[in-house]
């Protein structure tokens, strides 16, 4: 165990000071800004010594996971314990879009709440009626799987994509206006496992050439004011100069230059290797000076970047792996939000025990060997949980009271959406205000 740290470790704590020193310049510049709030009376004379609490509610930057388990579990309490978590760590949620499993039957979406069950699968409309009472943004993943066509569609490209397109119009005619993000295409460079025991295949027309223009024109056509992501897995990083790498650059650069409204770029971060394997590939995943080389590479695009799925293994339920998960994930937040690109991150699996290719409860299968949850089996938080909402719920949160003897107060702040409480002559007021990048934060207020 202490090798495992101190090989892990050894990377992040030599670039300590300079993980520190680029977060604080993002911070200042990229992620806060300055407000100014003006208090009148209702005939616009100042209201004076008045008194003013400005609290973050909801950050302007993402923090999600997949919302994969909700209502999934064996019992009404981890249901329970799930949604109430949930809420109170993210402030996105990405949406299972799988072809395969969202219309297992042709003609025969699953949308709504009452659709049959499918496992880690939950129905969109109950997924957005969850946040949209707990106030969390969803996404949309994905529109375009090559490994997740459903079984029923013909393998020729001209049937492929009048399948896929009508998928499309359908999803989007339906939650265009409910869901802001997209990912349209995912994965496009991984390897075509078997699928077809899981009631889906692979196409032909996932090796065209025009497959990402396609995807993204389509989409645009049907979201024609939503973010559309494009996305790929974690060999990104593994493969920073090499020719895995460089395809993934290509592709996008090849589409932007044929006008693909491509509007961000995905990246994964799964540590999908075995324990005696992690060690060997400390410098894709934890090199500081790595990350940022690749990120800085990718930003050349022009496009904003969303760390897309997260794993950070933990392999055992030892203290000492559960504290090393937690060490490792704060590193790359402060790397990754210290990034002025970066818009949002996702964590993947919630809660260890109930990840793919794996029954309920097996630790010994699938992605469940990795132990790469936030919260155990048993629905307890880890430390790398307490360390992800200290993060972004303490350190990066603004909760600042001013006094503004003569109607005005400025405050430098996150940006995001705030709760403005005004105490002036006995009276108390809350107002709404949205502290953001691109207005000039000057808030008027009536009382």
């Amino acid at each position: 165990m202490a090798n495992r740290t101190d090989t892990i470790l050894s990377q992040f704590r030599a670039a300590e000071n300079e993980i520190e020193d680029r977060l604080r310049h993002t911070i200042r510049y990229d992620r806060t800004g300055e407000g100014g709030i003006t208090l009148v009376h209702k005939d616009g004379s100042p209201v004076e010594n008045a008194r003013i609490r400005v609290t973050l509610r909801d950050h302007d930057f993402k923090l999600g996971a997949n919302i994969f388990m909700l209502d999934e579990f064996e019992s009404a309490e981890k249901n329970r314990i799930y949604r109430d978590v949930f809420a109170d760590a993210f402030n996105l949620a990405t949406v299972p879009f799988y072809w395969s499993d969202l219309e297992p039957e042709e003609g025969r979406p699953r949308f709504a709440k009452d659709s049959p069950r499918v496992y880690r699968r939950p129905a969109p409309d109950l997924c957005l009626e969850y946040c949209e009472e707990r106030g969390i943004t969803p996404k949309c993943h994905c529109l375009n799987y090559d490994v997740w066509t459903p079984l029923w569609v013909p393998d020729d490209t001209d049937s492929v994509k009048r399948a896929l397109e009508k998928r499309i119009r359908e999803c989007a005619e339906r939650y265009r206006d409910r869901i802001p993000g997209w990912e349209v295409t995912n994965e496009l460079f991984c390897g075509k496992y078997d699928v077809f025991a899981q009631g889906r295949k692979s196409t032909q027309f996932f090796t065209d050439p025009d497959v990402v223009e396609w995807s993204f024109d389509c989409a645009r056509r049907y979201l024609p004011n939503n973010e559309l992501i494009i996305n790929e897995a974690s060999h990104a990083w593994t493969s920073a100069f090499c020719w895995q790498r460089g395809q993934y650059y290509a592709q996008i650069e090849r589409a932007l230059d044929r006008g693909a409204p491509i509007d961000a770029c995905g990246l994964q971060f799964h540590m999908f290797y075995r324990a005696e394997q992690e060690q060997r590939e400390t410098v894709p995943y934890y090199s500081p000076e790595h990350l940022w080389n690749v990120m800085e590479t990718y930003a050349r695009l022009g496009l904003p970047q969303q760390i897309t799925e997260i794993t950070i293994p933990c392999y055992t339920d030892e203290a000492a792996d559960e504290a090393l998960q937690a060490e490792i994930l704060t590193y790359l937040m402060k790397i990754w939000f210290g990034n002025p690109v970066m818009e949002a991150c996702v964590y993947w699996n919630v809660v260890d025990g109930y990840a793919a290719f794996a029954p309920q409860g097996d630790m010994t299968a699938g992605e469940n060997y990795y132990r790469g949850g936030l919260m155990r089996f048993d629905m307890t938080p880890k430390p790398a949980f307490h360390a992800l909402r200290r993060l972004f719920h303490e350190t990066w949160h603004t909760d600042e009271t001013m006094d503004a003897p003569a109607g005005y107060a400025s405050f430098r702040g996150f940006y995001g959406k705030y709760d403005c409480t005004i105490s002036a002559d006995g009276v108390e007021k809350t107002v709404p205000l949205h502290l953001t990048k691109k207005s000039g934060n000057r808030f008027r207020i009536v009382l």
